[in-house]
């Protein structure tokens, strides 16, 4: 795996995540070399569906895209549902795209791309239930393992996570992206 010493990687994720799409990628950058932070709408600690706790390090509401070198936004159907609910985890996720900056999503944590109105022109997957929701964002939505759109890296589901992983980490090493938001 490539050395991501010296990175920041924004974890943006509440109550409700699929614990295995949070751990499994943030094990991934760290060991990489990478400095994760997990940011969150809620204070304290958070709890996934199947009981992780994880502590909260930086609130939604404090965070700015332009203290981190990537993103990665987990899934689980409730995560998914009230993240993209908050005003400030929606502005910081557009706040990477408009600074060209990887972004990877897994399952659910791709919906909350469509509310910061990032996917128009864009190629992803994600859990299948979210089609619809992505295509009506204007993205092309492709039932694949993983998919690499320009800094954008998605999967369907926790068996993705090998290639997600391998993915978001050779993203995280390349750095920025040319894409321009529409």
């Amino acid at each position: 795996m490539a050395d991501l010493t010296g990175k920041r990687v924004a974890f943006v994720l509440t109550n409700g995540f699929e614990d295995s799409e949070f751990t499994s990628p943030w094990e991934a950058v760290t060991s990489s070399g990478a400095e994760a932070v997990l940011v969150s709408p809620e204070s304290g600690t958070i709890t996934g569906k199947n009981g992780h706790e994880a502590t909260v390090d930086l609130a939604s509401d404090q965070a700015n895209a332009d203290d981190f070198d990537g993103l990665v936004l987990p899934g689980g159907v409730v995560n998914g549902d009230k993240i993209r609910m908050d005003k400030a985890a929606v502005a910081l996720v557009r706040a990477f795209f408009e600074q060209h900056k990887p972004v990877a999503a897994i399952c659910h944590g791709p919906w909350i791309l469509a509310d910061a109105d990032v996917l128009h022109g864009r190629t992803l997957t994600s859990y299948p239930s979210l089609q619809t929701d992505l295509r009506n964002a204007g993205a092309t939505w492709v039932d694949q393992e993983v998919v690499v759109d320009q800094g954008l890296v998605s999967s369907r589901t926790p068996d993705d996570l090998p290639a997600f992983n391998s993915k978001l980490v050779e993203e995280l090493a390349e750095g920025k992206h040319a894409r321009q938001v529409a």
